[in-house]
C-alpha cells in the first residue's frame, strides 16, 4: 500500500503566497514521476506541474514564473510553492505519485486527499 497526503492549504489574498506539501509513504519500491493538479466545481482535474522521470519539470501556462515544483527525494516528498496567487487559482489541489512497489510491480497512479486552495480577491 502507498499512501500520499498533502498538507498547506488555506485562504489567502490575491499577490500572496501558499506552500504545499506531498508525502507519500508505504511501498515504494521506485518513483516514475510526480505532480500536481488542480480541479474547481464542473470542470475536469488539470495538471499544474510536474515532474517527469528523466527530472525535468513541466508547468501549465497559467502558472509559469509563479508556481515552483521541488522535492527531497529521501523524503518522498515534493511541495508547491505558489506565489503572486490570483483568484483564479482556486480550486482543490492535488498531488499524485507514479510508483512501483516492488521491482516486478507495474506503475501505479497514487492520489492524495485534495487541500483546498482559495484566493480572494
Amino acid at each position: 500500500q502507498v499512501h500520499v497526503v498533502e498538507s498547506g492549504g488555506g485562504e489567502v489574498q490575491a499577490g500572496g503566497s501558499l506552500r504545499l506539501s506531498c508525502a507519500a509513504s508505504g511501498r515504494i519500491f521506485r518513483v516514475n514521476s510526480m505532480g500536481w493538479y488542480r480541479q474547481t466545481p464542473g470542470k475536469q482535474r488539470e495538471l499544474v506541474t510536474t515532474f517527469t522521470t528523466s527530472g525535468n519539470t513541466n508547468y501549465a501556462d497559467s502558472v509559469k514564473g509563479r508556481f515552483t515544483i521541488s522535492r527531497d527525494n529521501a523524503k518522498n516528498t515534493m511541495y508547491l510553492q505558489m506565489n503572486s496567487l490570483k483568484p483564479e487559482d482556486t480550486a482543490v489541489y492535488y498531488c499524485k505519485y507514479v510508483v512501483a512497489e516492488t521491482l516486478w510491480s507495474p506503475w501505479g497512479d497514487y492520489w492524495g486527499q485534495g487541500t483546498q486552495v482559495t484566493v480572494s480577491s
